[in-house]
């Protein structure tokens, strides 16, 4: 089987790339330049193709000869949902026969610019006449492992909202797990899965849940929203940035429930005191 990946360089897709070559696929990835497909042949792509998910021709190459699309698209991105419908368009138009999208948990949500990109897509999916799996994951728990280093120096985890604000959480690890299966077999097909570890947590939980680990008090502490937008993005990304922590800091993000993905699975999903065991034994 060969499969056209789209995000595959990033931290996160390059999950499913392992889980894909692991399964035996072929993988293409698309790359926006030279350093980032070397990146994704290092890590086990078969094939690198230099393109741009705003341009057409480059995506309609990308796909010709393909059987599946894995699709991970660029949060933030004020055009992320052309970019996205860009990709189902090529697709169709090369006779790619299956098409995997790693959405959002709660693309309903209309507050969140990177939610709501998401439904546009998974909208044209259904309409594409491609057989179609579209996952829906909480937050991802690689997110996190950026602030370790500050954690253990400082002795606080600093979030741009509330510290009490629940949050839902997802083991990338395991929907990448999804992601392959949904690929390579027929039991996903056409099925859209919210896709989420049990258990909603605030800050001073995840707080305590570091500190038992690494064996000593660790403290949630509540920073200004602007200042981290600012330090990572800039202009309308930065915008949607900000939407999503005034959007966490009233209302968190529902979930929680781990039925789906644990049926998927057929096993227990990683949960976030999981991941924080073995993020910080690397990291000691």
């Amino acid at each position: 089987m060969k499969v056209l990946m789209v995000g595959a360089t990033g931290v996160h897709g390059g999950l499913v790339l392992a889980e894909l070559v692991r399964r035996g696929v072929t993988v293409r990835t698309l790359a926006r330049n030279e350093q980032r497909a070397e990146l994704a042949r290092n890590n086990g792509a078969h094939e690198a193709i230099i393109g741009d998910l705003k341009n057409k021709a480059s995506l309609h190459e990308a796909a010709a000869g393909m059987d599946g699309v894995f699709h991970l698209g660029p949060a933030f991105a004020p055009d992320e949902a052309e970019m996205g419908l860009s990709m189902v368009r090529a697709a169709q138009d090369t006779g790619v026969r299956k098409f995997v999208f790693s959405g959002v948990i709660h693309p309903s949500i209309s507050a969140l610019t990177n939610h709501e990109a998401k439904l546009p897509v998974e909208e044209a999916l259904c309409e594409s006449g491609i057989e179609f799996t579209i996952l829906q994951p909480a937050r991802f728990m690689q997110n996190l492992r950026w602030s370790f280093r500050d954690v253990l120096n400082d002795g606080k985890i600093a979030v741009p909202y509330s510290v009490s604000s629940k949050m839902c959480w997802v083991d990338y690890r395991d929907v990448a797990e999804v992601a392959a299966r949904a690929m390579t077999g027929d039991e996903l097909a056409y099925g859209t899965f919210e896709l989420c570890a049990p258990g909603r947590l605030d800050s001073n939980e995840t707080a305590e849940l570091v500190g038992a680990v690494v064996n000593r008090g660790i403290v949630a502490e509540r920073i200004p929203r602007e200042v981290f937008a600012s330090q990572i993005f800039e202009g309308p990304m930065r915008e949607g940035m900000l939407r999503m922590l005034t959007y966490y800091d009233k209302y968190g993000l529902s979930g929680g429930n781990g039925l789906v993905l644990r049926a998927v699975l057929g096993r227990e999903p990683r949960t976030l005191a999981d991941y924080i065991r073995e993020a910080f034994a690397e990291a000691l």
